[in-house]
């Protein structure tokens, strides 16, 4: 870590260098450690220390944008330069007016000295306990353990002044047999808080009771999602709609909506930078103050989130999304929270007489972001439930479903919640959910 005073000086150097009418710096800090294994085998450790400074120039309406990784005096003076001369090439923005003005940052605590401090050998220990459980059970374990420290810090010519240090721990695993496999995954920024014995024995069962699955016919199914599941739903929902440039170009789901039931009761979504149940963080890449948004409330889409340019444009104030410069998607929701319900997993099984466990999906794309159509398939353990029980494992599945739909089509949410990606999430059981092909694994 530079520290705060340090990386200041760096960003106050930056703009006494600009020529720029207006101009922003970003630096973005990031020290990364990471140790992967593959067939119950340590086989890679690596540490990554980087910064990156990025400059965002202003010339009337023209706006101009250069980063480097070359933090001399010379490299810059060479950034602050090369920002400016990109500017003056670039075509006029109609609708641009100007960086954002400071506004007052709310100090959020998502630093841990037991991550920052996380070693080589903390991490081998970790994966130790996953690996021994996999061989104990004649399974090969692979996957990854990393923790990283980053730093983030914005200012602009108007007075913006931001700084957030901040940790991530995250630990992935797939435990794999000839024709099963079971997947575990740990995120916090307190790695403390990881359970890595439950993480693997969870993963390991997983991949012991989905051996040798059997076909099932495509069709409409009620579902039991996991968290992992979930949250990639929720992430291609941000993807493709929770943002204001997507509305203001008419391409999100919510385009029309607000105000509107788009699902069930009990489906509440909001983005909040502030909650230590996530990955905090205070304030976007532009210095802005994140706002708790409520995106989805109680079934009805309420809000979107907005960075200074696309909230100028109703005139209304950045909710503190923004990416960083340049950046075509707009403001983007990427602290996403899903309100639990009261349903444990055990019940969310009885109230299925004919359907299908769903631990988590992968290769998702979506095909139509009007309707929120997604496309992918089931991995790491999908399962029969009938009469209220898990039966026979069974061989993945595709999926082609308007999220919408699903949401409209919520049976029950899980009482419990996990940080996956970035978003906390419950279980959900939803009705109706549309398979249209299988695979041969």
């Amino acid at each position: 870590m530079r520290g705060e005073n340090e990386i200041r000086a760096i960003l106050e150097g930056v703009l006494a260098r600009s020529k720029a009418d207006q101009a922003e710096v970003l630096y973005l800090g990031k020290d990364s450690h990471l140790t992967r294994f593959a067939n119950s085998t340590i086989h890679q450790n690596v540490s990554e220390s980087n910064a990156e400074v990025r400059v965002r120039a202003v010339l009337g309406k023209r706006v101009g944008v250069a980063s480097t990784n070359d933090l001399s005096p010379a490299g810059l003076d060479k950034v602050a330069e090369a920002a400016v001369t990109v500017a003056r090439f670039q075509p006029e923005q109609p609708d641009f007016e100007s960086l954002p003005a400071p506004l007052p940052i709310q100090t959020v605590q998502g630093y841990s000295e037991a991550t920052a401090a996380y070693t080589p050998e903390d991490r081998a220990k970790g994966v130790g306990i996953i690996c021994r459980r996999a061989q104990e059970a004649k399974l090969s374990a692979s996957g990854a353990f990393t923790t990283e420290v980053t730093e983030l810090a914005v200012a602009n010519s108007l007075g913006v002044r931001a700084y957030h240090p901040a940790t991530e721990a995250h630990l992935v695993t797939v435990v794999m047999s000839e024709n099963s496999s079971g997947y575990g995954e740990s995120q916090a920024w307190d790695v403390s808080s990881f359970n890595i014995e439950e993480l693997g024995d969870n993963a390991v069962k997983r991949a012991i009771i989905s051996k040798n699955p059997t076909t099932i016919e495509p069709g409409r199914y009620t579902v039991i999602l996991e968290e992992y599941a979930v949250a990639e739903i929720v992430h291609y929902l941000s993807y493709m709609g929770f943002g204001a440039l997507a509305v203001q170009e008419g391409q999100s789901f919510l385009t029309g909506k607000l105000g509107q039931v788009i699902g069930d009761p009990r489906i509440t979504i909001v983005d909040d930078g502030s909650n230590p149940l996530g990955l905090p963080r205070p304030f976007d890449y532009e210095g802005m103050p994140k706002q708790r948004v409520e995106i989805i409330l109680a079934g009805i889409a309420r809000a979107v989130v907005y960075d200074s340019y696309t909230a100028r444009k109703e005139g209304k104030t950045s909710t503190g999304h923004a990416l960083p410069s340049p950046n075509a998607m707009g403001p983007y929701a990427m602290n996403l929270f899903m309100t639990p319900g009261s349903d444990d997993k055990r019940a969310m099984i009885r109230s299925i007489d004919r359907g299908l466990w769903v631990t988590r999906f992968h290769y998702v794309n979506p095909l139509d972001r009007r309707k929120a159509i997604l496309t992918g398939m089931t991995r790491d353990g999908t399962f029969k439930i009938e009469n209220g029980e898990i039966t026979d494992p069974v061989k993945n599945l595709r999926f082609t479903q308007s999220m919408l739909e699903a949401l409209n089509q919520v049976e029950k949410v899980g009482r419990t919640a996990k940080l996956v990606d970035g978003a906390r999430v419950p279980a959900l059981v939803v009705r109706d959910f549309n398979f249209t092909g299988v695979t041969e694994f």
